[in-house]
């Protein structure tokens, strides 16, 4: 017999939660996520570790990740698959008796694209991707997510070029009116999330009138930041973290790193701290519509997620500070990355490679001759044209 929830001890009580806790609609789910998540996520992770809640049978679910994404998924010196993603499934293998994740190396571009899920989820070949983080717009509407493994972590930003005086050639201030902006294709923030977040220095949104042009290929944020080099954009729309994450350089790594040199005196973030865009967190796992992965490995992320060993998964990859901390987790967790600190509360110059709001000078939004980063590498293109 099913006793009325009252009846029910307070472990079952956060067991069923979890089991079946649901998003409400779409413009309501960021703040109902952001104001329960952690509080329910958390209690229901002791509690299912406490009750040894299995999946009947054992399943195996075919996860894939790229290489270029640290330190969520990238590759060691010798090939091997590794990373913050990786290395979570593997924890959930050891306590979890109904499930078995099985992580295989695939392009970003076979899980996800600028037009909905990949050709990899969508035709079988595996079950979904990992390390994706849940946004507003596009994937939310066409894919589906597990519970995220970390809190909104994944802060989205503005990039530009510095001029010889370290002043950005789009300011912090600037709504982007005529401004051509690149994206990276199959990466997070999507395209559509730039009509979601706000400008940090002026609290508005940004204008309408902005040119949106996708980075696509094999190291998509590679291209995208090749285009801004030469002149095909005026910034770039991307994850806050990214070039601190590729300016690290380990051993194995398939991302050009000498391209990502001179943050802060080449390059830096204009904006910071941009979270509007997000849903939920970095997640375990992209699915198809409609897969049911989020209950299905809801209570065995849950377990994994009250144990030691993520405390010290935690701890390994340096993100303490976006995890959901449980009983082992160290005191004084809490510290807000750079790259997270919305732009208006940034101090000093672009030194760091995070700009404040007011570092601006009258040519502020020009090069030294005058033009926009992208008008100046069409005429340096003209000045070889034949007359």
């Amino acid at each position: 017999p099913i006793l009325p929830l009252h009846k029910l001890s307070l472990t079952k009580q956060l067991v069923l939660a979890i089991q079946k806790q649901t998003y409400p609609p779409a413009r309501r789910r960021k703040k109902m996520v952001r104001l329960t998540t952690l509080a329910l996520l958390v209690a229901a992770q002791a509690a299912v570790a406490k009750t040894g809640l299995d999946i009947p049978g054992v399943e195996t679910i075919a996860l894939g990740q790229d290489v270029d994404y640290p330190p969520y998924a990238f590759q060691t010196a010798t090939g091997e698959l590794t990373g913050f993603g990786k290395d979570f499934a593997d924890g959930m293998n050891a306590i979890c008796a109904g499930v078995h994740i099985e992580v295989v190396e695939e392009r970003w571009s076979n899980c996800w694209t600028p037009d909905g899920v990949g050709a990899a989820i969508v035709n079988g070949t595996i079950d979904g991707c990992m390390t994706y983080t849940h946004t507003q717009g596009i994937r939310d509407d066409l894919a589906d997510f597990s519970i995220a493994m970390l809190n909104d972590n994944k802060a989205a930003g503005l990039l530009t070029l510095l001029d010889d005086t370290g002043t950005p050639y789009v300011d912090g201030m600037d709504d982007l009116a005529g401004k051509k902006i690149i994206d990276v294709s199959g990466w997070a923030p999507t395209a559509d999330g730039l009509g979601y977040v706000e400008n940090k220095c002026t609290g508005e949104g940004y204008s309408s009138d902005v040119d949106l042009v996708i980075a696509d290929g094999d190291v998509a944020n590679d291209v995208a930041m090749r285009m801004l080099r030469d002149g095909e954009g005026d910034a770039i729309f991307l994850y806050a973290e990214q070039a601190a994450e590729y300016l690290q350089c380990p051993d194995g790594a398939v991302w050009n790193c000498t391209l990502w040199e001179g943050f802060g005196t080449q390059y830096a973030y204009v904006q910071s701290g941009q979270f509007n865009y997000v849903v939920n967190g970095t997640t375990l796992v992209l699915a198809n519509k409609g897969s049911g992965i989020r209950d299905k490995l809801a209570p065995c992320m849950g377990a994994f997620m009250a144990t030691q060993e993520y405390s010290d998964l935690c701890v390994k990859y340096n993100l303490v500070g976006d995890c959901y901390a449980n009983e082992f987790f160290p005191a004084g967790s809490n510290d807000i990355p750079i790259d997270a600190v919305p732009t208006n509360e940034q101090t000093g110059d672009c030194s760091d490679g995070y700009c404040p709001c007011d570092n601006r000078s009258e040519t502020s939004g020009v090069t030294s001759l005058g033009v926009s980063p992208a008008l100046l590498g069409a005429l340096m293109v003209l000045t070889f044209l034949p007359l």
